[in-house]
């Protein structure tokens, strides 16, 4: 039976890879480290990884490529990005190539070590909870919870679970309204301004999944949540 958490970081400036991996270490994970995209994308075929840490700007084969594969291989993974690139249009493209969260460098180790923390506290949620119910009615829609999937007809859409957590959220409150604040402390841990940018970008992948039952809305409630109505 596995017991060592296993983390996936990939980063080519070798000085802050050293301080960063030794960080981690000491926090009893086990990581392989990989200075380019390349060597990434092996070790993902070769290893089983509970999480990963990605920069984005690498040699050979980027990070977003990097979290494309992975997703492919493992949608319930979390994926933490880490890049010098600040601007909101890159932190939004992470969260669209299916990261959980974007960390702009230099960052601090301890928010780092943070993060990780609360994702694989995450990430284990369906393993400590053996007894939810897993499959659940939203209108027209099968919510396979413990399998991350979202079932209509004959079509499957896989979840990341950062998603899935999203969407039993707000169908646990169904027709209620549930303040932003609320569920960023919930699902992200924090309710900083750029983690509601998140959320906004996760509310609308939802939508789109949600579109073929025309009964089913998010409903925005101007500056104070969001009400899941079907």
């Amino acid at each position: 039976m596995k017991t060592t958490i296993t983390i996936l970081y990939v980063e080519d400036d070798l000085n802050l890879a050293f301080v960063t991996k030794d960080n981690m270490v000491l926090e009893g994970y086990t990581v392989i480290h990989c200075e380019n995209g390349k060597d990434a994308l092996i070790a993902i075929e070769k290893t089983k990884f509970d999480l990963c840490v990605l920069d984005i700007m690498l040699p050979l084969t980027d990070g977003f490529e990097i979290a494309k594969v992975m997703r492919e291989k493992d949608q319930s993974i979390p994926i933490i990005f880490l890049s010098a690139k600040s601007l909101p249009e890159d932190k939004i493209r992470g969260l669209k190539q299916g990261a959980d969260d974007y960390i702009t460098k230099p960052f601090s180790i301890e928010e780092l070590l943070l993060k990780i923390k609360i994702f694989l506290k995450r990430s284990a949620i369906k393993v400590d909870k053996p007894d939810i119910q897993t499959i659940q009615k939203i209108g027209n829609y099968k919510f396979d919870l413990e399998n991350l999937q979202l079932l209509f007809e004959q079509s499957q859409i896989n979840l990341t679970l950062k998603e899935a957590s999203l969407l039993q959220l707000l169908f646990s409150r169904q027709n209620q309204i549930l303040k932003r604040e609320e569920i960023l402390i919930l699902i992200w841990g924090d309710d900083d301004y750029f983690l509601g940018r998140s959320l906004d970008v996760f509310i609308s992948r939802l939508r789109s999944y949600l579109k073929e039952d025309k009964n089913i809305k998010i409903e925005n409630i101007h500056g104070v949540g969001f009400r899941l109505n079907c």
